[in-house]
């Protein structure tokens, strides 16, 4: 039997739990926790990125974040948090529960860019060119 896109997001979901920009913030200064965007180039380029945070698009973030791959990036080590996020936390959700099942423990979903931003979330520009 097949698996449904729903049925990706709700295991995901259950998976990653979510955090607010309030949280993700705290762990960011206090345990140096690694922000990832997972949107596609032209979403980041139009509004930008959190400050501070990496662009790893969904496509790539396996890659990135797998220690054995030729594209490993050192920024994704299993002993710190990982905060991911996306337009509206859908991508967010399935790229947590990648990162979980590659053995990272400490996987959070800030869910939506919008609303880091409309909260008065730092942003900056010009983008991280991406890992």
């Amino acid at each position: 039997m097949s698996t449904t896109l729903k049925q990706l997001l709700a295991a995901a979901q259950a998976a990653v739990p979510r955090v607010t920009a309030e949280e993700a913030q705290a762990m960011t200064a206090s345990r140096h926790a690694l922000v990832v965007d997972v949107r596609d180039a032209p979403e980041v380029e139009k509004t930008g990125i959190i400050a501070g945070a990496h662009h790893v698009a969904r496509g790539m973030l396996e890659f990135r974040a797998d220690p054995e791959s030729p594209f490993h990036h050192a920024d994704f080590r299993r002993d710190r948090p990982i905060i991911v996020y996306c337009a509206s936390g859908g991508r967010a959700a399935l790229a947590g529960k990648s990162l979980k099942d590659l053995g990272f423990t400490e996987v959070f979903n800030l869910g939506a860019f919008k609303d880091w931003a409309a909260s008065g979330g730092a942003v900056q520009h010009p983008i991280d060119p991406g890992m």
